[in-house]
């Protein structure tokens, strides 16, 4: 099924590059979510035969863990590429009828063959219906384009819902930096990293 935005699945949803116009859809999307568990890191300590290393362990929360990130700027954004300079860089749009219901923004950098996932948000409403994993699948085709060997992103340790997303879509812990967010309103945090090949 084709329609003037580009394809579209048997859902309806259709996903295109994102235009100037989707800016303030973007900016508007809610991407906060609840979740029962966190993922907790900590060092196992010199006799825990292990050498050197972090323990990471799925740990439940009560009462459940609602968080809401802060408005951002996405002046990553790229819509529609076309300029030398925004060649490796692209956001995708889901589109429900006229309601922008996710986007994945990508950069791709050469010298590693690196895709990273930017951003990807998916809302409340519209999670649980494989658009993530659509979108994610648009971010491995530019990647492929491009000549990307595997995709990357970050994700907090809180986030647990997208933590079990990306692995369901093949994604695998490859780090973690314990001061990425450091000063930040989401200090005690980890970022966690994850990668998979492209397909």
């Amino acid at each position: 099924m084709t329609t003037a935005h580009g394809p579209a699945r048997a859902d309806g949803i259709v996903y295109r590059p994102a235009r100037p116009q989707d800016a303030a859809a973007i900016e508007a999307l809610d991407s906060s979510f609840t979740t029962a568990t966190v993922f907790e890191v900590s060092d196992p300590g010199p006799d825990a035969g292990a050498g050197f290393g972090f323990l990471l362990r799925e740990v439940p929360v009560d009462p459940p863990m609602h968080k809401a990130f802060p408005p951002e700027e996405h002046d990553e954004q790229v819509f529609g590429g076309g300029k030398d300079s925004e060649a490796d860089a692209r956001t995708f749009v889901a589109l429900d009828g006229d309601l922008l219901c996710g986007f994945a923004a990508v950069g791709y950098a050469a010298w590693n063959r690196r895709l990273t996932i930017e951003d990807i948000e998916v809302a409340p409403g519209h999670r649980g219906r494989g658009i993530g994993r659509a979108l994610m699948e648009c971010a491995d085709r530019f990647a492929r384009e491009r000549g990307a060997e595997h995709l990357w992103l970050e994700v907090s340790s809180v986030n647990a819902p997208a933590v079990h997303a990306y692995r369901r879509m093949g994604f695998t812990f490859c780090g973690l930096d314990t001061a990425l967010y450091g000063g930040t309103p989401a200090a005690g945090e980890r970022a966690l990293y994850m990668s998979r090949p492209c397909h």
